[in-house]
């Protein structure tokens, strides 16, 4: 494949979907940047290692610099403190923009997540034009930046393609995941779908696999010409076979959210 782009910059790139980004996506840049907080020890000759700290807006314009694309899938990854949050996912993310803005990048694909919608019902089958019903902390971050996305498109004409991605791991590993699931190469068809897609505009996409059970539309994304290959079902007598059906009336059964739903207030100090 011939590179589209000279360089593509990767936040997150030491994590679990980084990693497989860092992979998926080399075919089609000369030259990966990647960013995180640790340490990058197994750099490829097409890569180089930024490590800084999201949070450090000097540190993030320099990043940012000389980058065709920015795959953003740094920050907090979890449902953590508010301090985190702050500063990983929202301070962060208004860096990336910023350094987006003042360095001439025009298209930002950024990792958000089912839990900026986690609240929804599974029956209710929204598609991207449902309002934000963040499940915590974690989903009113992802909502806060898929809100910056859309004004920077507006304001600044700086392209953005939210992925909501749903649960990307090697196999499903509970019944939720049997319609939650997204491989890893389909997270890595939606990134370079995103990319390469001829317009984008502001889009929110679903980040799933062709599940048999589709509890969301995403006909509104149907531009950025993701095709999933792969699905939950092969995995699904494995997990049927070791856990028992869950109560279909149960909070984390009833969201998108799962049970990131049941969670109480991450700065609590009484964790019973």
């Amino acid at each position: 494949m011939t590179p589209r782009f000279d360089t593509i910059l990767i936040t997150g790139a030491a994590g679990r979907l980084g990693s497989e980004l860092r992979r998926g996506l080399a075919p089609l840049a000369r030259r990966l940047r990647l960013s995180d907080m640790v340490e990058i020890t197994d750099l490829q000759s097409n890569e180089d290692a930024v490590i800084c700290d999201l949070a450090d807006e000097a540190a993030i314009l320099s990043l940012t610099q000389g980058v065709d694309a920015i795959v953003h899938f740094g920050g907090t990854a979890m449902e953590r403190s508010w301090e985190s949050i702050l500063n990983g996912n929202i301070r962060g993310s208004y860096h990336i923009y910023e350094g987006a803005r003042k360095n001439g990048i025009k298209r930002v694909i950024y990792a958000s997540s089912v839990h900026a919608i986690g609240y929804h019902d599974l029956e209710t089958h929204i598609d991207a034009n449902a309002p934000h019903r963040p499940d915590g902390l974690y989903g009113l971050s992802k909502c806060f930046v898929e809100d910056l996305g859309r004004l920077y498109w507006d304001k600044f004409g700086i392209e953005t393609a939210a992925l909501r991605i749903f649960s990307s791991f090697p196999e499903p590993a509970d019944r939720r995941m049997l319609w939650s699931y997204q491989s890893f190469d389909d997270c890595v068809r939606l990134v370079t779908a995103a990319l390469t897609a001829p317009r984008v505009g502001f889009t929110i996409s679903f980040g799933l696999s062709d599940n048999t059970v589709k509890p969301v539309d995403n006909r509104l994304a149907a531009h950025l010409g993701y095709q999933a290959k792969d699905s939950a079902e092969p995995y699904r007598a494995g997990v049927e076979a070791r856990s028992d059906p869950p109560d279909p009336n149960a909070p984390a059964v009833r969201h998108l959210g799962g049970w990131f739903v049941d969670l109480g207030h991450p700065d609590d100090k009484d964790k019973t």
